[in-house]
């Protein structure tokens, strides 16, 4: 019998939909209960955040829910996942780090998943699972198959702004996600009152949406609520806010000495216990047996646990990344082949992925029926009919659906208009995209791409040139690629689509008109390979992104100087090919790095550091890098000019390192 179908009958049948409703919330009270008495015996390491007194609007809320539906879930998340079927003995083993837990030891308690149970992920960010719940969703309306997902949040993630961008964005598509707030009336220390001044019923009719009430202790009214709104979204419905009044019997966190509430409002909490509520209309015999049955299972599961390894030490870099197809680097281009522009090699292999992969959809702001600011995705919207979706202007949700619907299955490309606008949804990045994989031991898939843009000399100002890949190249778990010239970006863009890892794609926007020889349709280039792409003996240059043009010039003009210059492409920030620089430095014995990011702290520093670690006994020469100065990208074109390095003035200082 599948969970949805208890709620109907009378009687008898009745009788066992509220007793099996009961075992699964005695069965969280139990795993809470008993976690806390192990955290405090050193057994649980880090944080805990339990949900004592709330079980009624998990059990209730996932009563309705099938294997297919999804939940995301918040850092007081043990319920929710135990309520979606999640079991309790590699729960427990999770909380004590063992390799047979739910994510091999990599997650803890705030960040347990399985996506293939539909549970996507307790976070500890607050509000994080709101945009992800987004993008589940997203792609469950794809799909088309009728399911439906579940967002658990608190009354404090309210003010996060992240709540507002995915109810928007979740409004704007008429997602089936169900945004459920358990209300406890405290966020971490403060009372509701003090963080809020408009009810949740006025917000949700600001977004335009549906908003219900329940009572949180009352698990029969939750699963009656929570199975009518189910029903309406898997029939076609929009998105629903619904409020489940509840509290938290226990601290923010275990170890929390509340001195923010009195000890009598918890009594007086306590005596509408969701378990009691239960218990008044069952028979004492029927609860008291389903209280030994579950405390048997939870220490049982406590005693196998216990019994378990740590990982062990040489699988520390497990999880980080998924591993890559290899990928051949291609043939050269044909002599005679047809020219066409980075503009056209960007919208020419979103085309290619569109068409090729059903699970691959683009989404940003104007991508769709605008085509995109620089005309980047003109037509896709009518070639490919709901897959290249416009969104709201909020880029956390942008990224964060692409998140979820990567977890859920899909192929997302998302765009940042400009790669400034990436501190606006940093933490999407992050601690969600970047981190995923790695902290469900795993469990989560996240083939994704955030397509962006930069690009400085054209008076564009400090909050829109900004070329920031060290933030993203510092963060495990990203990769992070920036091509030179139309053919890489074609071949990179392919790539990273087919990628099973968080890809960032960096274009440069003076370089969309830039024109070179068109390749095949196949052609692919390796992720993670740099590209030697001028030979030479005396110096080695290294440099990115439209620097790479500019490095080239500068080669070419040290040529007739007599100075060779062996110029290296990373095209892929990180990881980093190491290996290529290294030969050749063992080659020529000088490096010189040029970047268009500002020099300190910058990837330049990175490569400086590898050439005087891994590759001290090859220098004949320091190591020296071409940037700007730590200074914000200017607006006067006169201070520009001195900002930006250029031809000239890495031709400057390849001449000085030659001459060392």
């Amino acid at each position: 019998m599948t969970q949805a179908s208890h709620h109907t009958g009378t009687g008898a049948a009745q009788t066992d939909r509220l007793l099996e409703m009961y075992r699964r919330m005695r069965r969280i009270r139990r795993f809470e209960e008993r976690a806390s008495d192990l955290y405090k015996a050193t057994e649980i390491p880090g944080f805990l955040h339990l949900s004592i007194g709330q079980e009624a609007s998990a059990v209730g809320a996932c009563w309705p829910l099938g294997p297919r539906d999804g939940i995301t879930s918040t850092h007081r998340g043990h319920g929710h996942v135990l309520a979606k079927g999640l079991d309790s003995a590699s729960m427990m083993a999770e909380l004590m780090g063992k390799e047979a837990g739910t994510c091999h030891g990599r997650g803890g308690s705030m960040h347990i998943a399985d996506p293939g149970l539909g549970i996507y992920g307790a976070n500890g960010i607050v509000g994080a699972g709101l945009p992800i719940a987004a993008g589940v969703a997203t792609a469950a309306k794809l799909r088309a198959a009728g399911d439906v997902v579940v967002a658990f949040f608190g009354d404090g993630a309210v003010a996060q702004g992240m709540f507002h961008e995915a109810v928007n964005l979740a409004a704007v598509w008429d997602l089936p996600v169900v945004f459920l707030c358990e209300n406890n009336h405290y966020s971490e220390f403060s009372p509701e009152a003090e963080q809020h001044r408009a009810p949740l019923s006025a917000r949700a009719a600001g977004y335009g949406v549906e908003y219900q009430h329940v009572d949180g202790n009352d698990v029969l009214a939750v699963a009656q609520t929570m199975t009518g709104i189910v029903a309406r979204l898997r029939a076609g419905g929009g998105p629903v806010l619904l409020e489940a009044e509840t509290y938290r019997w226990h601290g923010h966190y275990e170890g929390d000495p509340e001195r923010y509430r009195p000890a009598e409002e918890v009594a007086a909490a306590k005596e509408r216990d969701p378990l009691l509520v239960a218990r008044r209309q069952l028979d004492a015999a029927a609860a008291d047996a389903v209280d030994e049955e579950i405390d048997k299972e939870i220490e049982a599961a406590i005693d196998w646990a216990r019994s378990l390894p740590e990982p062990a030490p040489e699988t520390l870099h497990d999880y980080v990344s998924a591993p890559r197809v290899p990928v051949p680097e291609p043939a050269p281009l044909a002599a005679d082949a047809e020219i066409f522009r980075s503009m056209d090699a960007v919208q020419l292999a979103l085309e290619h992925e569109l068409a090729a992969d059903p699970t691959v959809f683009v989404a940003g702001i104007d991508v769709g029926a605008g085509g995109n600011v620089f005309g980047l995705t003109r037509g896709l919207a009518q070639a490919f009919p709901g897959r290249v979706r416009d969104t709201p202007i909020s880029e956390s949700a942008v990224v964060g659906t692409a998140v979820g619907a990567a977890m859920a299955g899909m192929k997302p490309v998302v765009e940042i208009m400009y790669m400034d606008f990436i501190g606006v949804c940093l933490d999407m990045l992050l601690n969600q995209a970047a981190k995923l994989r790695f902290m469900t031991g795993g469990r989560a898939s996240m083939p994704l791409v955030v397509r962006t843009q930069f690009g400085a000399g054209r008076s564009s100002g400090s909050q829109h040139s900004q070329s920031l890949e060290a933030i993203l190249a510092h963060i495990p778990g990203l990769t992070v690629v920036m091509p030179s010239n139309p053919a890489d970006t074609y071949g990179l863009l392919r790539a990273a689509i087919q990628d099973p890892n968080p890809v960032v794609f960096v274009e440069n926007r003076l370089q969309y008109g830039l024109k070179g020889p068109k390749p095949p349709a196949d052609h692919l280039i390796p992720l993670g390979k740099a590209k030697v792409v001028r030979e030479g003996t005396d110096i080695t240059l290294v440099s990115w992104s439209r620097m790479v043009q500019d490095a080239l010039a500068a080669a070419e003009l040290l040529a007739g100087e007599g100075i060779s210059v062996e110029v290296i492409d990373l095209r892929t920030i990180s990881p980093l090919d190491r290996e290529t620089v290294l030969a050749s430095l063992a080659k020529t014995n000088r490096l010189v790095i040029a970047h268009e990011a500002v020099r300190d702290f910058g990837v330049g520093a990175e490569l400086a550091a590898m050439a005087v670690d891994e590759g001290f006994w090859h220098l004949d020469a320091p190591v020296t890098r071409v940037a700007p100065p730590p200074v914000p990208a200017p607006y006067a074109p006169s201070l520009e000019r001195v900002w930006l390095p250029s031809r000239d003035t890495i031709a400057e200082t390849l001449r000085r390192i030659a001459a060392v």
